[in-house]
């Protein structure tokens, strides 16, 4: 990969080159620091726009808790890939294995910058366990361990 890609800011052109998720299931939009083997941070800015806001729910736009939890695990796989210092092969995509601990605080809504902050806990052969709290405004919005396996792709 070249160094371009791995200098920070990480915009969505970059994140693409390392994510197989496309709108509208791309939920990170930047990455702003990234540490090999611990930690990164990113957001997502959650527009009025975003499809999920049609059913959910009506005249109130919540966004559903589990893209949180989708948003903190596209970050952790972000920080699995630039840590290896590479693309990911073809042959190769990651699986949302298992969620412990989520908690959720606060709701994310219209106009919310949804701050990523997540690190490694634990990295046995093709799976990490991530830690991930996302934020709005400072203020904790949600939390959950991570766990993802790297499996080749069928």
């Amino acid at each position: 990969m070249s160094n371009t890609l791995l200098q920070m800011p990480l915009d969505v052109v970059g994140i693409q080159k390392l994510l197989p998720h496309r709108y509208p299931f791309l939920l990170v939009d930047r990455v702003t620091e990234f540490e090999a083997h611990k930690r990164i941070l990113a957001y997502k800015n959650v527009s009025a726009n975003e499809q999920f806001f049609q059913g959910h729910f009506p005249g109130h736009p919540v966004m559903p808790g589990v893209l949180v939890i989708e948003a903190m695990a596209q970050a952790g796989g972000l920080l699995s890939y630039l840590t290896r210092g590479g693309i990911p092969g073809d042959d190769m995509i990651s699986y949302l294995v298992k969620v412990d601990g989520a908690k959720f605080s606060r709701m994310v809504v219209p106009g919310d910058r949804l701050d990523l902050d997540v690190s490694i806990k634990r990295e046995i052969r093709n799976m990490t366990l991530f830690y991930g709290v996302a934020r709005v405004d400072g203020e904790q919005v949600a939390c959950a361990e991570i766990l993802c396996a790297e499996v080749k792709a069928d």
